[in-house]
């Protein structure tokens, strides 16, 4: 009589790890949902303009505090302007800048990684070198110094941050490409005589995307947290467009006596980082636990 086969059972902190980070990347996706649909609609939802001045009604408190205005649901500001329409068209401006920087960025950094991982030899040694020159280059530092030279701007903003975020990408980008650069389907793509930007684009580029989709997110986490570093400054997002940060900027010298003036657009970025991390997070575990099965 053969003797039974025990069964393993799963590890009780491996399920619980695992729970946490599925529940952790659906409140994650919810999130940056939410904030998305705001930035598309939002402004077709609230009725007031963003821009529009009402020094009449200055610093009306939200609607959970005592003396806030029926038509203003989060009050308004120093200007008299409505809170909830300049947080929604804010919400369309972090989601831009982070956008467009990790495009830009990912440019840069996927191309430099591809090909060094790639090709190997010097021109490696030529991406190794432009990546430790920009590890010691100090991003907030060099950012500082190039808008406050060259003026504030959402275009110069933009092309600022995507030049200085790329390294995560080269680094991520290469160190895979070494690992798949060997495999089977890469050499039979060699055999039947595919070109080489066929085998880059083609063989190569999809099958590291997965870490490449999880560098992204915290690419675009990082893009918002330093426009809203510049704006609170006043060197990122010119005024009067309602840049998260410089609502921060402008609420400041009101925050002892109209505190919600920053907090609504302080919690409202922390709100949004934190839901593309939980992404990030939700999207690295999902990929691991694919690799293992």
């Amino acid at each position: 009589m053969s003797e039974p086969i025990a069964i393993q059972a799963p590890q009780p902190s491996s399920v619980g790890a695992s729970r946490i980070g599925t529940t952790g990347f659906a409140i994650g996706i919810a999130i940056v949902a939410l904030v998305l649909a705001a930035a598309l609609v939002g402004n077709a939802l609230v009725p007031q303009d963003p821009f529009v001045q009402d020094l009449g009604n200055r610093l009306k408190p939200p609607f959970w505090m005592e003396g806030s205005q029926a038509g203003h649901l989060l009050g308004t500001d120093q200007l008299g302007r409505d809170y909830l329409a300049r947080l929604v068209y804010g919400a369309r401006i972090s989601l831009l800048i982070g956008t467009m920087t990790v495009i830009t960025s990912g440019l840069i950094g996927i191309t430099l990684g591809v090909l060094g991982g790639f090709f190997g030899g010097r021109v490696d040694d030529f991406v190794l070198f432009a990546i430790t020159t920009r590890l010691s280059i100090p991003v907030v530092l060099v950012a500082l110094a190039v808008v406050g030279l060259m003026g504030s701007g959402l275009g110069l903003v933009v092309a600022t941050l995507g030049l200085l975020l790329w390294d995560r990408f080269a680094v991520v980008a290469r160190a895979t490409t070494m690992q798949v650069r060997n495999h089977d389907y890469v050499s039979a793509a060699w055999c039947a005589g595919a070109s080489m930007p066929h085998i880059l684009i083609r063989e190569i580029l999809p099958n590291i995307a997965s870490h490449l989709a999880v560098v992204a997110t915290l690419e675009m986490a990082l893009a918002i947290l330093l426009e809203a570093a510049l704006s609170f400054l006043g060197l990122g997002v010119p005024p009067p467009l309602p840049s998260w940060g410089l609502m921060i900027a402008e609420g400041k010298d009101y925050m002892f006596f109209s505190p919600w003036v920053i907090m609504i657009p302080g919690v409202a970025l922390l709100v949004l980082v934190l839901g593309i991390n939980l992404v990030g997070d939700g999207l690295r575990n999902l990929l691991g636990a694919e690799r293992l099965r």
